[in-house]
């Protein structure tokens, strides 16, 4: 376990137990906002997204049709 772990154990342990929820949201939105910024580094690679490029080409190439919903 890491010396930042611990500290955090600690002091939660010090505190009260709404202080220790409080500081579990904190967290939880922390962790919510790293996996976004790492969703939009992904979004925003400069190489693209050539399987999702490809992907939507063939799609398009396709063509489409009004959905019967008899064939369903």
């Amino acid at each position: 376990m890491s010396a930042e772990t611990e500290e955090l154990i600690h002091i939660c342990d010090a505190l009260p137990q709404a202080k220790r929820i409080e500081v579990a949201d904190f967290a939880r939105f922390l962790l919510a906002r790293e996996k976004d910024e790492a969703w939009d580094r992904t979004l925003g690679d400069p190489d693209g997204h050539p399987k999702l490029d490809a992907f939507v080409k063939d799609a398009l190439a396709e063509g489409s049709e009004a959905l019967d919903l008899d064939r369903l």
